[in-house]
C-alpha cells in the first residue's frame, strides 16, 4: 500500500458504520487522526448511534447500501467492512438481505479496496464454527455448521465472505485481514435484538421475567466493545492476513450469567426457561493465543464494570421514554 504524507489524515471507510460495533469503531479512528466514512443503509443500524458526529469535519455519513455498487471519489486508505444483520432476530427476519450482504457487499467492498489500493477488514464472526466440536475454538477449526438452518443465513455469509476474502488476497494481492468476532456488549446494542445482554438486562431493569433458553448451560464468553474494536484496530495494522478471534476467553454459562445480570440490577425479576432454539452453539469459549502471540491484544475490561457500564445506557433508554 503506497504511504501517504504523514500531514495527510488516513481515509478510512466504516460499512455498516452507524451499528453497535460500526459506531464504537469510527469514534476510536476518529480520535486516532483518521477521516470515516460510514456507509449503511439503517436496515439495523441507527442514526442515534452517531448522532454525535454531525458536526464532526472528519465525519461523513452515506446513506448506502453495500451490496450495490460503491463509488467513493479521491484516496481510500482502510475499509472496515461491518455491514451485516448480526443477531438472531436479524438474520430469521431478514435471510435473505443477510446472505446479500455477505456475499454481494462483501464483493464490491473488495473491488473498492482493490481499485483503491485500500487495506480492508472483514468483521467474521464466531459463528464461523458452528455449534463447536471442539473446545476452546481455535482460529484452525473448520467449524461444525448445518449450512441449510435458520441460523445458515448468517453463518455461511460469513464464511463465504471469508472465502472470497482470502481469494482476493491470494488472487489479486489485496490486502486483507480476516476478525472472527465473538460476543461483545455495551452501549449502543439494540434493546430487542434477541441477544442475551439487551434481552436480559431490559427484563431485569423492568422487573420482569428474564428467559434463559434451554437449561441455562450453555455457555458464552462476553468481551466488551472497547476491548474488542482496539483488538480489531491491532489486527489491520498487523501483517497478518489469516483470520485472527479476539473476544473474551472467561466462559460462563447462560444461566450464571442471567444471575449475574440480576445482581447487578438489584433486580425482582424471576428467571424462566424456554426452549432452546434450533442450532443455538452449546458451547462457546475463544482460543485467542493469536491475538496475544501477533498482536499483544487480551481483553482488560472486568465483567462487571462492563455490564454496569452496559446497564446504564439501557437505564437511560427506559428513563427517557426511548424503551
Amino acid at each position: 500500500m503506497s504511504q501517504q504524507p504523514s500531514s495527510e489524515k488516513p481515509i478510512s471507510i466504516v460499512t455498516g458504520g452507524a451499528g453497535f460495533l460500526g459506531s464504537h469503531l469510527t469514534d476510536l479512528l476518529l480520535s486516532r487522526g483518521h477521516r470515516v466514512i460510514c456507509l449503511d443503509n439503517l436496515i439495523t443500524g441507527n442514526l442515534a448511534n452517531v448522532a454525535h458526529l454531525k458536526d464532526n469535519p472528519d465525519y461523513t455519513f452515506i446513506n448506502h447500501n453495500v451490496t450495490e455498487f460503491i463509488d467513493i471519489p479521491g484516496r481510500v486508505d482502510y475499509i472496515w467492512h461491518f455491514a451485516s444483520p448480526a443477531s438472531p432476530i436479524d438474520y430469521l427476519e431478514l435471510p435473505i438481505q443477510t446472505l446479500k450482504v455477505g456475499a454481494l457487499g462483501t464483493h464490491k467492498a473488495l473491488g473498492l479496496a482493490r481499485a483503491k489500493k485500500a487495506r480492508l477488514i472483514l468483521a467474521s464472526t464466531s459463528e464461523c464454527y458452528g455449534d463447536p466440536l471442539v473446545h476452546p475454538q481455535p482460529e484452525t477449526y473448520w467449524g461444525n455448521v448445518n449450512p441449510i438452518g435458520p441460523r445458515g443465513v448468517y453463518d455461511e455469509a460469513k464464511r463465504f465472505a471469508e472465502a472470497m476474502t482470502m481469494a482476493y488476497h491470494r488472487y489479486h494481492g489485496v490486502e486483507t485481514r480476516i476478525v472472527r468476532i465473538f460476543n461483545t456488549y455495551g452501549p449502543r446494542m439494540r434493546p430487542k435484538d434477541g441477544r442475551v445482554v439487551p434481552a436480559f438486562i431490559t427484563s431485569a431493569l423492568k422487573n420482569e421475567p428474564i428467559t434463559v433458553f434451554g437449561d441455562g448451560k450453555q455457555t458464552r464468553s462476553f468481551c466488551y466493545v472497547s476491548d474488542l474494536i482496539e483488538g480489531i484496530t491491532r489486527l489491520m495494522m498487523s501483517d497478518f492476513a489469516e483470520p485472527v478471534n479476539i473476544g473474551n476467553p472467561r466462559e460462563m454459562t447462560v444461566l450464571d450469567f442471567a444471575v449475574e445480570i440480576k445482581r447487578l440490577c438489584a433486580s425482582d425479576s424471576k428467571i424462566v426457561h424456554k426452549p432452546l432454539p434450533v442450532d443455538d452453539p452449546k458451547i462457546r469459549q475463544p482460543n485467542i493465543t493469536r491475538a496475544r502471540e501477533l498482536l499483544k491484544w487480551e481483553p482488560k475490561v472486568d465483567l462487571a464494570d462492563g455490564l454496569n457500564k452496559t446497564i446504564e445506557y439501557f437505564r437511560g433508554l427506559i428513563t427517557s421514554g426511548k424503551l
